[in-house]
């Protein structure tokens, strides 16, 4: 598997391990599933908007076609 490299300030790093220990996991899973959440939710918004403009569009399509 590979691996990254991420820097944090030592306020930054302070606020991660804080946080992992609350959850009760490693500050690499953490990092992990919070990276892996914000790109499951920007595809999400995504497909959601493409969803909004294809239904707003429909009836334009339909009358260009």
């Amino acid at each position: 598997m590979a691996g990254l490299n991420v820097r944090f300030t030592d306020d930054e790093l302070n606020a991660l391990r804080t946080r992992a220990e609350a959850e009760g996991v490693s500050m690499q899973v953490f990092v992990h599933d919070a990276v892996i959440t914000a790109i499951n939710e920007r595809a999400r918004l995504f497909n959601e908007a493409a969803e909004h403009v294809l239904r707003a569009s429909e009836e334009l399509n339909r009358r260009l076609a």
